[in-house]
């Protein structure tokens, strides 16, 4: 199989809709990239709901929040409260949680889930897609409509999002595609003093 990895958000979807967006796109494992797979808003998307209900359909769950979540309990990850990203990269519990995702492309087509609707808003793109990218494999994002975006693409519209160039005479496009990561990393990056109720209110805010 292609090293492709699909991303998904459960945003605010009943369950059925969601089985049939992973279903469109021959979804076979659902990796959970939630660092607390709950929602006190959607409990269809609770672990224990989840994966049960995933199961009946022939979709297999997987939850990898401990590995590849966007909060982290390692100290060092936190700046001023706020995880940083790229510490977040480099630890050795995320690089094996890209490991663990890189052997179930050779069986499964698979998709990574978080909560947000738009794949820029979640740290699957800004932080997940970013990495999985530079070691050459494909992203494709499944979006509410059920349509794809590829993660160029997604880059492309978070440099328009932003404000930014997509290059000129004294900086290239990468160096301002890095400059967009890390924006959009400290604007949405899990702060250890919001709770989760805080999180989805945000997250309904920008649906």
């Amino acid at each position: 199989m292609t090293e492709t990895v699909y991303t998904i958000g459960h945003s605010n979807h009943s369950l059925e809709r969601f089985v049939l967006l992973l279903k469109q796109h021959h979804i076979e494992a659902l990796c959970d990239v939630r660092s607390h797979p709950y929602s006190r808003m959607y409990p269809q998307f609770n672990r224990e709901a989840l994966a049960p209900a995933l199961r009946k359909e022939g979709i297999e769950y997987v939850f990898l929040g401990k590995e590849l979540g966007a909060r982290s309990d390692d100290p060092a990850c936190y700046r001023q409260g706020k995880v940083q990203y790229g510490c977040l990269a480099q630890t050795a519990l995320f690089r094996k949680g890209i490991d663990d995702l890189r052997e179930r492309t050779k069986t499964h087509y698979l998709a990574l889930m978080c909560a947000e609707k738009d794949p820029l808003d979640c740290h699957r793109a800004i932080l997940i897609s970013r990495y999985l990218c530079s070691l050459g494999i494909t992203v494709e994002h499944i979006l509410a409509d059920g349509s794809l975006e590829g993660h160029k693409r997604a880059v492309t519209r978070l440099l328009r999002q932003l404000g930014l160039p997509e290059g000129d005479l004294f900086r290239s496009r990468e160096e301002v595609i890095e400059d967009a990561y890390e924006l959009q990393g400290e604007r949405i990056a899990y702060r250890a003093n919001v709770s989760l109720d805080e999180r989805e209110q945000i997250g309904r805010s920008i649906e």
